[in-house]
């Protein structure tokens, strides 16, 4: 499958960890690639962070209105019916973005999956769903849109999982991103579930956070 367009910032010359990170509804690689410098990540750890662009579709809560989505939204309760085909046809394409890595010399388990928004949702699948055991799955302002469907993966029973919302979220309400983090302890699941007091975005408080879940993930572990 040919790998759609992206863009690509690299902390060092010899990254050895990848981050791939899906935008929201209607935005596309663009809108998250400035937060890299941000995150302020030591000189020492090298990530190839991917934003791809998500393809340009009719949406229907949008009148139609042609724009960058990885899948249709067909009402506005986003939980309630969802654009399935198209969901996992999207997360098809960020499989075939892992497989590029692994091609690479990037060990799976030094892949981590993250997602805003509708971005999210299809991080959930990817990350929740795969054959090789990855490094992690950081979740933003998010739903868990196909967890009555999805095949879990046994691999990735123990992948550290990072949920992050704002507790006056309009677009995507906080209690989806609750809910979501209920099922997936009530699958054994170790999640961690973090609020900050914002709406529908990301907050200086929250890089912070996501930069120190990142090391903790990717750093060398301190010898005892």
């Amino acid at each position: 499958m040919p790998l759609l367009p992206a863009i690509e910032h690299e902390t060092n010359t010899n990254p050895d960890a990848s981050v791939i990170w899906l935008h929201g509804l209607g935005a596309d690689g663009n809108d998250f690639a400035p937060i890299v410098p941000e995150l302020r990540l030591p000189a020492d750890l090298g990530i190839r962070f991917i934003f791809p662009h998500a393809p340009r579709i009719p949406v229907t809560i949008n009148g139609g209105f042609v724009m960058p989505a990885w899948y249709d939204i067909l009402e506005m309760e986003i939980d309630r019916k969802v654009d399935t085909e198209r969901l996992l046809a999207s997360a098809q394409a960020i499989e075939a973005f892992v497989d590029n890595e692994l091609n690479r010399g990037i060990d799976s388990q030094r892949i981590i999956i993250a997602g805003f928004s509708q971005g999210g949702a299809v991080a959930y699948q990817v990350a929740l769903s795969h054959d090789k055991r990855l490094g992690g799955l950081l979740a933003m302002s998010t739903y868990f849109a196909t967890s009555a469907a999805i095949k879990l993966s046994e691999t990735n029973s123990n992948l550290p999982i990072e949920i992050q919302h704002g507790t006056y979220d309009p677009v995507v309400p906080e209690s989806l991103g609750q809910n979501a983090a209920h099922q997936l302890i009530n699958e054994g699941y170790s999640v961690n579930y973090r609020t900050y007091p914002i709406e529908h975005g990301v907050c200086p408080q929250q890089i912070g956070d996501i930069s120190e879940w990142l090391q903790n993930l990717l750093l060398p572990s301190e010898p005892r």
